[in-house]
């Protein structure tokens, strides 16, 4: 397989024209060559580090966020996860992270990389959280069937081993309250600060990444003080965590479009919810902005659910990072590609040989103006070197 003559940009700058080839799954050549396509540009992959892939995939409006999980077997809840997948894939986003996965998510995994279905490239967290924590309290206090639990460091570190014997890549941990679990505040504690390093410590003895969830400036200050890996929207970051996450490198993810649809009622939600996303993003826009411009890494993040953020919504989502972070366009498409990759360790976001073939053939420069990284200028998506989406010029 191979591109002649197309403006290359390889993930953290722009090369010029090229000649680029690859056999599945691994790009074999760049090397420059005379133009041919000059209207059109390839760019790698996107990489979404903050997705949940079950949720509803049919067409109109969703059905009840909170119900729908308890009115559908897993099964078909596995076959909505499918499709998300693959829809978030033929518009550019090649890997995904699904940060609340169970053994559903890690199916889908080995199906896609078996090539048994095609699909992108998936990574999957367990979470870790408490009795009446974040993660909790998405099921009604009537319902039994409740996700796992952990309370204590000895139960924490056990529901890491757990979720380590059922193949997980890594762990999520929430450190905060949240906006669409039921009952609780963004500022509640969760997890003490023994169980927080029980975590953190047994994840990393056996080889997983902890991103953690935190909204609250005290559920960020103490996992960033407890060695976590990455911080999972990060709105209330105060001027001092932000310089030590800087310095750090830690990569953040601050799922932006889905916090303002919630506060603004622009998707079904509770009114609870509303509240509660609407007093965080009325101090969220200039934290994060001064966040940004203290160096913080901002890495794209979605919390892409179906629900609340589409799958394909992610282009939207950099674009929007330009203008709530004041990051350039060249920094934002860096930030959706090779330095989202290199925050959770997959040899992509690049395009260089040896790496894994993930490109999308798009009309414009977006690395000179963001506008044009837009679904309805993707010609073309290559996915683990295969044609997924469009057709190559």
């Amino acid at each position: 397989m191979r591109l002649d003559g197309i403006p290359l940009w390889d993930g953290t700058e722009f090369r010029g024209p090229v000649d680029l080839s690859w056999e599945p799954d691994r790009i074999t050549a760049v090397t420059p060559a005379p133009a041919r396509h000059g209207d059109l540009c390839v760019i790698p992959g996107l990489v979404d580090t903050h997705v949940h892939l079950i949720g509803y995939a049919g067409p109109g409006e969703p059905p009840d966020f909170a119900t729908w999980p308890l009115v559908t077997t897993r099964d078909e809840q596995v076959l909505h996860g499918v499709a998300h997948a693959q829809r978030a894939m033929r518009h550019g986003v090649t890997t995904l992270r699904d940060l609340a996965g169970d053994e559903a998510q890690i199916a889908l995994r080995r199906v896609f990389d078996a090539g048994v279905l095609p699909g992108p490239r998936v990574q999957v967290h367990g979470v870790v959280g408490m009795t009446a924590g974040h993660n909790d309290l998405f099921v009604p206090p009537a319902i039994p069937q409740r996700k796992p639990t952990a309370d204590g460091p000895d139960e924490c570190r056990k529901l890491v081993r757990a979720w380590a014997r059922a193949g997980m890549d890594g762990i999520k941990l929430t450190t905060s309250g949240g906006v669409l679990s039921i009952g609780d505040k963004n500022g509640w504690r969760n997890y003490t600060r023994d169980e927080i390093r029980a975590v953190v410590d047994e994840a990393h003895a056996l080889g997983m990444l902890v991103a953690s969830h935190a909204h609250s400036e005290d559920g960020i200050r103490v996992a960033v003080e407890e060695g976590v890996d990455s911080i999972e929207h990060g709105t209330l970051m105060s001027r001092d965590l932000a310089e030590t996450l800087a310095a750090r490198g830690t990569p953040v993810a601050p799922t932006l479009l889905i916090n303002e649809a919630i506060a603004e009622g622009r998707v079904p939600v509770t009114a609870e919810a509303r509240a509660k996303a609407a007093e965080l993003v009325a101090t969220r826009n200039v934290l994060l902005a001064q966040a940004a411009a203290l160096g913080v890494r901002f890495v794209l993040g979605t919390d892409a659910n179906g629900h609340h953020v589409d799958f394909g919504d992610q282009l939207a989502e950099v674009v929007h990072m330009t203008r709530i972070l004041g990051m350039d366009a060249e920094s934002a498409l860096r930030a959706a590609t090779s330095d989202a990759a290199d925050s959770i360790g997959v040899p992509v976001g690049r395009i260089a040989p040896g790496l894994g073939a993930d490109l999308v053939v798009l009309r414009g420069r977006p690395w000179e103006r963001i506008e044009d990284l837009a679904t309805g200028n993707i010609v073309a998506v290559v996915s683990r070197g295969r044609v997924v989406a469009g057709d190559l010029p």
